[in-house]
């Protein structure tokens, strides 16, 4: 496994209980990094922490934590202060596929996408930056999709908060790059995980048949795994990523129109 120097640094990820947030935290622990997760299901997250430790021989905290509420916010960044003492690395994964025609939506609905994953990066980046900057700077990695690059047709609200959330990221790079801070965004296209899994259960199908049809879409002519997603995640974060800032990078197996 390549060395990603990642030996004692501290790393939060968000949504780490499943899937794609699961897979990175364990390949952070898996290259000596501390790390900490948080989601709401506290049983189940417990578990998905249980299973790095011992997969990795890592540390790692599991805190509950709903990421819409800012309060539950301040809590686990304190947890996590406390535990390990600073914060070196912050993967906003939190985050559920919410698409629909634009005319189906209400405010109640904007408001609860936009606190989910716009406002949740926005508040976690204002605990991390400060913890990052004692500690002479650090790497913020927020997750989006590349709807928020080109959207299709009745993918609201979800295209709308993330495409802020590649904007955040190219104004955070911006503004902190002279202290060390950098700030990048993963793409996200067609990517197995534990959402596709419901997805297929509420369609009566398996995952095999849902992934192959989705896969039709794909130019590799398969759907990405949390694993890969998770190998470009680590590097981002890594020093071996500490001259790219600023980026915004699909992960899609060449799907989007857009570069």
């Amino acid at each position: 496994m390549l060395d990603l120097q990642l030996e004692g640094k501290v790393a939060i990820v968000t949504g780490g209980s499943d899937g794609l947030g699961r897979a990175t935290a364990h390949r952070l622990a898996a290259s000596g990094a501390r790390v900490a997760i948080c989601a709401r299901r506290a049983d189940h997250l417990e578990a998905a922490a249980e299973a790095v430790r011992r997969a990795t021989g890592g540390e790692v905290l599991a805190v509950p934590t709903d990421v819409a509420d800012a309060r539950q916010i301040d809590a686990f960044v304190e947890a996590v202060s406390a535990r390990f003492g600073g914060l070196d690395i912050l993967v906003n994964n939190a985050g559920t596929s919410a698409a629909n025609p634009f005319e189906s939506l209400d405010d109640a609905a904007w408001i609860a996408d936009i606190d989910l994953k716009l406002m949740s990066a926005v508040r976690m980046c204002r605990h991390a930056i400060p913890l990052m900057r004692a500690r002479g700077g650090g790497s913020i990695l927020n997750v989006t999709i590349v709807g928020g690059k080109a959207p299709a047709a009745r993918s609201v609200p979800t295209s709308v908060t993330r495409a802020a959330g590649i904007n955040l990221t190219k104004a955070l790079a911006n503004e902190f790059a002279p202290e060390g801070i950098r700030v990048n965004t993963i793409c996200l296209g067609l990517v197995q995980s534990a959402q596709w899994e419901r997805r297929a259960a509420a369609q009566g199908k398996s995952l095999a048949e849902l992934t192959e049809e989705m896969a039709k879409r794909i130019p590799l002519g398969r759907m990405g795994t949390a694993e890969e997603f998770a190998d470009l995640a680590a590097f981002l974060v890594s020093p071996l990523a500490g001259f790219i800032t600023g980026t915004a990078i699909n992960f899609d197996g060449g799907a989007s129109a857009v570069v």
